[in-house]
């Protein structure tokens, strides 16, 4: 085994820009109902803001576990043009491993344009059409972080599953993304058999199973994803918080009371910290709350990454979620 790495993250990354609009009351009108924000056709939007930021699921990833002292390397494709150069330089600044970061000839890298208003986001995604390039070796690390990717995501998929197969040792965390879910489980399936951690939201789970109205029925579902072969299935659910299940034990957490700032990257914080927790030897039932307060400091922030905790700062937004009555119960 490969001591260098705790962990790769394997992925994709992409370059997000984050508009929030002004004169919100005239130009952008929110249907509570529906929840559709408007914006008046052929007109010419003014915004009071405009960040630049890395995201990605695995770009997030790699960097929330580093900060939280896990050793990563990222295992990513990407376009040779700008955009590429910015991602691979954030990622570097951030300590990230770049051993496995590809760049292809002619081609561009991922791109999106983010909406923030009243706390959410609506997300304009342009995922480059590509081929992904698997690595010829791939340090058998004790941890492997699977997550989004694009439309031409089986080849690679398929070629990850037969190396974890040849090596059995490493255990793999897997957080499909909308490609994945909209392939249906059949597209996952033998991905899922060999999962240890999955990190899904409720909407997902019910997919994956077919379940549909699980509230209430938390147990249920946790264990239709066990059956699908996933060893601790992990499961978010907005602002209610998170539910998992450990092999032995059902448990749940709820959230930190924060204000939302933006809600961008709030899953992903979940995850980096939650799988932090683990690799570092701590039970699920702690890993759940360094999840739960990675999240909630990244929600206080725009984009994906500014509120990503470092190791020094996680006992200090422990003890906060203690103080605010967070905790871990069994269900």
């Amino acid at each position: 085994m490969n001591n260098n790495f705790d962990l790769l993250s394997v992925g994709d990354a992409t370059i997000d820009t984050f508009l929030v609009p002004t004169e919100t009351e005239t130009l952008c009108d929110l249907d509570d109902k529906s929840c559709k924000i408007c914006f008046s056709y052929g007109e010419k939007i003014p915004v009071k803001s405009m960040e630049f930021s890395i995201g990605g699921n695995a770009a997030n990833n790699a960097i929330g576990t580093t900060r939280l002292g896990i050793k990563s390397a990222i295992v990513i494709t990407l376009g040779d043009d700008a955009v590429g150069k910015m991602i691979t330089e954030r990622l570097a600044t951030e300590g990230v491993d770049l051993t496995y970061v590809f760049k292809q000839s002619g081609t561009t890298s991922n791109y999106s344009t983010v909406i923030n208003y009243l706390g959410e986001r609506t997300i304009f995604s342009y995922h480059a059409p590509r081929s992904y390039e698997f690595p010829v070796q791939l340090p058998a690390t004790p941890w492997v972080y699977l997550t989004s990717m694009g439309e031409t995501f089986k080849p690679f998929y398929n070629h990850l599953l037969a190396w974890l197969k040849e090596s059995p040792q490493v255990k793999l965390a897997f957080n499909p993304g909308s490609w994945q879910i909209r392939g249906g489980l059949e597209s996952i399936a033998e991905v899922l058999k060999l999962t240890h951690t999955l990190f899904v939201n409720r909407e997902e789970a019910e997919k994956l199973t077919g379940q549909s109205q699980t509230d209430g029925k938390e147990k249920e579902l946790l264990a239709a994803l066990v059956n699908l072969g996933v060893k601790n299935p992990i499961v978010t659910d907005g602002s209610h918080g998170a539910f998992a299940f450990d092999g032995v034990k059902y448990y749940k957490v709820g959230t930190l009371p924060v204000d939302a700032y933006e809600r961008t990257g709030a899953g992903d914080a979940f995850g980096s910290g939650c799988l932090s927790a683990l690799i570092k030897g701590q039970p699920l039932s702690a890993a759940l709350l360094w999840g739960t307060v990675n999240s909630a400091s990244v929600i206080g922030y725009t984009g994906s990454q500014r509120g990503l905790l470092k190791e020094a700062d996680m006992q200090l937004w422990l003890d906060r979620a203690k103080s605010s009555g967070v905790e871990v119960s069994e269900i």
